[in-house]
Parts: C-alpha cells; structure tokens; sequence
C-alpha cells in the first residue's frame, strides 16, 4: 500500500511540474516560481491531494545539499582572486547594507534582534537562478555590468553558510533542542577532510574513473557529498556546510567537471521538488485574510533591495538607468530564503506564522520581479546589445585550441604547441592521459566527451579550433557535431581511425581531415625505396605521387560512399591510374 502511495505521490510530483514550469517559464516568471505554485495547488490548501508535506520537504532538502556542493565546486581560488575587487566591495557592501537596513526596520516591528538579524540577512539574498535567467535574457551578461551582478551573486553564495550557521547557533543559545558537540570536534572533522582530501581523495577517483563505469563514477560523486554532509550532521554541523566543503575541495580538482555533470541531474530534480514541497506549506490564507500587508511587504523588499543596489552601483560610477536595470533583477528574495525560514521554523526561533508569512512575501517578490524588469524595459529601452553567452563565463581566458583525446595522438599535438608556448585545453576519459597538463598551465577537462556539458565548460563556444584526437570514430563524429552546433565558426582538425571515418569527416565537412597511419606509412615506404636503392628524389617523388592520388581518389569515392559496387569499381580504376603514373614516371626518367 505504501508504495502504491508512493508512485502516485510520484506521479502527481512529475505531473505538476511538468505542467507548471514551462508555462510560468514561458510567462517569463522562472522555474522556481512555477515549481512553488505546482506545490501550492499540490498542498493542503487546495486540492489536498498531498497531506503531509513536511515528510517530502526533509527528503527533498537534498537537493539544497547537492546545490551547495556545486556551489563550493565553482569557488575555484584563482576565480574569486580575479573578481576580488568587485566581490568584496559591491557584493559585500550591497549585503551588509540591505541586510542592516532590513533588520532595523524588523527590529523597528518589535521582533527580537536574533530574528531580525537572521531576517535581515536571509531576505538581503538574492535568487541566483532566477538573476541570471533574467540577466540573460536583457543581455546583460557581459562585462562590466554583468560582472558587478555576478559579484554580488557570488558573495551571497559564500555568505549562506555563515547564516545558516548562525541559525543553529542562535538556536541553540535561546534553549533549543538542536545540540552540538564541542567546537573542536567539528574543527577535527575540518581537518580530517582537508586530510583525506589531500592524500586519498583524487587517488581514489582516479581508481573509479579506471574502471570506464560512467554509473559508477555517479555513485562515486553522490557518495562524497552525502558522506560528507552525514559526518557534518553527526557532530551536530549543518549538512549544506558539509556540502559546501566538499565542493571546495574538489574545486581544483582534475573530476571537477565531471562531478558537477553528474551531480546536475540529482540537484535540479530534487531541487525542483524542494521547492515543490516549499510551496505545499504556503498559506494562501494568509494572502486572502491579507492581501495588502502581503503585497505590500513584497513591494517594499523590492524597492529597498534595488534603491541599495542602485547606491552602491551610482558610487562605482555606474549609470542610473543601467544601476536601476540591475537592482530590479536583484530585488528578489532568494530560494535560500526558504531553507534558512524553514530551519529557523524547526529550531523554534521563529513561529510557524511568522515563517509562513515571510515565506509568502519571498514568493511574491520572485513573481514580481519579472513582470516590473520588463515594465522598466518598456518604460526606459535599455536592453543591451545581445552578446555570446560564454562573455559571461567567470574565466574570460580559454585557450582558443582544444584538444579532445590526449593519448598517443593527441599528447604529440599538445607537445608541439606547449615548445611554442601555445595554450591549450586538453580533454580525455582518462584522469592518467591529462594529469601532466595542469603543471604547464594549460587547461585540462575529465569526463565522456561525447557529453554537452563538458564541451561547453571546455569553452567551445569560443575557441578557434578544434583538434579531435580521439580514438573511437562514433564519438569523434558526435562530438563534431555538438561543436559545430555550438560555435558554427569553429576550425575542426579530426584524426580518421581508418578509410571509412575519413569518407564520413570528409562527409560532413571537416576542415582537416589526418588519417592516424596514412603519413607514417608513407613514410616507411619512402625509407623502404631508398634501402632498395632509390635515390632520396625518386622515393620522395613517388611518396608525393602516392600522397595526391590517394587524397584525390578519397574526395571522388565520397560521392559515392553508400554504394558498394561504385566504390570497387572506383578502387580498380584508381589502382590502374596509379600503375600508368608510376610508368609514365618511370619513362621520364629513362628518357631524361
């Protein structure tokens, strides 16, 4: 009975979402916002067709787990060393002051500065998914705008911890159950990941990556994050700190790429469902019993987290109109809003109402956003020039040549442009093939290569060329595929595994097609002609023959690669041109 109850459950789950989000998507209101009203129609409140939302609410906190450990992932030290400026000044002002400014005015509401504190900084966050959804649309991406945006995103990412644990900690200081073992137990726990991260944790992916077992090296990353957060949660840490630690870990990481593909699919669905179980606590009564103080309160973080934003921009000597585009797109609460109000619910530092009421006025703010960004856009045209979307990349430095496969022919490749000092990006399935790379500068990327993803991140989308060096012809063509689609100027170089791959390279219109034996067997027959006593001229002559007419014969037999008979017959008259060529030769010299 309990698992009928749970496919339904399911059913009902998938079914919500699947209809929600892409309308509000196409309303332009975001997933969350559509994930949230699919609960709501889902909860108690309405159809009631899901009574216990609490019990989905905990199994679903996963996903704010698995989205923090990317989070801590993307906090790679030479990133935010590059943005320091911008991220300890913009993003730590714009926190600090809406923050103050929020919990003074709750303080002002006789609330206690415990709460008013928390409330202060958790509604001073912003939605990242939501700003940048937004952000890409107005094409706003790119430097320097964009870039003072992601600054701001970027430190309220860093700062969740820190609030989260001042949650429990405020909790645990006004008498709640929540107990904690001594600090140094948590320090020693720090220290042993740190240990276990620099002297096990590589080798041991390296060990899972060996067995080629894509399943398991999912297994693998959901295992470091959910081991990780488990210990945290045992000494009596928060689990997203866990998370988070992880992910930083494995910042710089060779598996850094591959992690974070595998661990995407987990986050956005049980993220999804997150927000889902957020959305069947809402209490639309609330909305109903009072629709201005709810409304209002939404409009008035709105306006206090943009006018912030626009003061901070307007002393960075950012335009008006341009500082205001962008505290519109910040302006809403975030989805951590939900987590921190949930956790401060279960810690009885706030009443379950007063959780409810705020919860609503975050949901309010992230409807209102969209509809007012458009409605400034109208009112003042300002939409920016559209721009590539890798402009928008936190490294603005990818090698422009990529080399997918780096075994024997690929390294060879690699080694010739590192003698010129030419930068490049390595990719392979093999953590053993790329491990080298790193120490010379370059740019290296773990994983299948045939996936999307980790030929985005290796920056395709703005190299200049491509060198497909691997050794499995399927593969080579799909990824040529997916990188034409993605950057149509793109200069591909293929390696051919053999006569057939090359008919098919040449086929869909590779810039340079390099038949892996062809060079070097030519190169063994020229030396074979001079130790029979050949003139170094006659077996070179007769190599550049070979080499013309074999190229040739390759382009005209493309014509017709699919029909059998025509391509014998086209091999019997190439070999019988061959033998004429050779002749002719061979007449010219004696008569010379």
């Amino acid at each position: 009975m309990e698992t009928e109850s749970l496919l339904v459950n399911t059913l009902y789950y998938l079914s919500a979402a699947v209809i929600a989000v892409p309308l509000f998507k196409k309303l332009e209101l975001g997933s969350i916002l559509g994930y949230l009203c699919a609960g709501m129609v889902l909860g108690p409140h309405l159809l009631g067709v899901i009574d216990d939302p609490d019990e989905v609410l905990h199994f679903a906190e996963l996903g704010v787990i698995l989205l923090l450990f990317i989070i801590g992932l993307e906090l790679a030290p030479d990133k935010l060393w590059d943005m320091r400026v911008n991220i300890s000044v913009i993003g730590g002002s714009q926190l600090l002051l809406t923050a103050s400014l929020l919990g003074l005015i709750f303080w002002l509401f006789d609330l206690t500065p415990a709460q008013a504190a928390i409330l202060g900084l958790t509604l001073a966050l912003s939605s990242t998914a939501f700003t940048i959804q937004l952000m890409s649309k107005e094409h706003i991406l790119a430097p320097p705008l964009g870039r003072k945006g992601f600054a701001i995103l970027l430190l309220q990412d860093l700062a969740v911890i820190p609030i989260l644990i001042l949650v429990e900690a405020l909790a645990q200081s006004n008498g709640s159950e929540a107990a904690a073992l001594p600090w140094y137990v948590g320090v020693g726990a720090v220290l042993l990941l740190l240990l276990f991260n620099r002297y096990a944790l590589n080798r041991l992916l390296t060990l899972v990556a060996q067995t080629n077992t894509h399943e398991i090296m999912t297994a693998a990353s959901l295992l470091i994050v959910i081991g990780v957060a488990a210990l945290m949660d045992v000494i009596g840490l928060s689990m997203g700190l866990g998370a988070f630690i992880a992910g930083i870990m494995l910042a710089n990481s060779n598996f850094r790429h591959q992690l974070e593909s595998d661990i995407e699919p987990f986050k956005g669905i049980l993220l999804g469902l997150f927000f889902i179980a957020v959305g069947m606590t809402l209490n639309l009564s609330l909305l109903l019993e009072r629709p201005l103080l709810m409304l209002g309160a939404a409009i008035a973080l709105i306006a206090i987290k943009a006018l912030v934003i626009v003061g901070i921009l307007r002393a960075q000597k950012v335009p008006f109109k341009e500082g205001f585009q962008l505290g519109l797109m910040l302006s809403q609460g975030g989805e951590f809003a939900f987590v921190v109000l949930s956790l401060a619910a279960q810690l009885s530092l706030f009443s379950t109402e007063l959780a409810q009421q705020f919860t609503l006025i975050v949901g309010l703010s992230m409807a209102l956003t969209s509809p007012l960004v458009m409605l400034h856009r109208r009112l003042w045209g300002c939409r920016s020039e559209k721009v590539p979307e890798q402009d928008a990349h936190w490294d603005t430095h990818d090698p422009e040549v990529i080399i997918a496969g780096f075994g024997r022919f690929g390294q060879i490749i690699g080694r010739m442009l590192q003698a010129r000092h030419v930068p490049f990006t390595a990719m392979d399935k093999d953590p053993a093939h790329v491990e080298f790379v790193r120490q010379f500068g370059n740019k290296l990327f773990f994983g299948e290569l045939s996936r999307l993803d980790l030929l985005k991140s290796a920056g395709v989308a703005l190299a200049k060329i491509l060198v497909v060096a691997i050794d499995h012809a399927a593969e080579s063509l799909q990824m040529i595929g997916m990188a034409r689609e993605q950057n149509p100027d793109i200069k591909i170089i293929a390696r051919a595994i053999d006569r057939s791959h090359a008919y098919q390279l040449h086929r869909i219109g590779v810039d340079s097609v390099i038949r892996e034996t062809f060079a070097s067997s030519i190169e063994a027959a020229t030396d074979t002609l001079k130790k029979l006593g050949y003139s170094e001229g006659q077996a070179l002559q007769t190599a550049q023959m070979f080499r013309k007419h074999d190229e040739a014969l390759l382009l005209k037999s493309i014509e017709h690669m699919d029909d059998f008979s025509e391509l014998q017959n086209l091999t019997k008259q190439g070999r019988l041109e061959l033998e004429k060529l050779f002749e002719a030769d061979s007449k010219n010299q004696f008569a010379a």
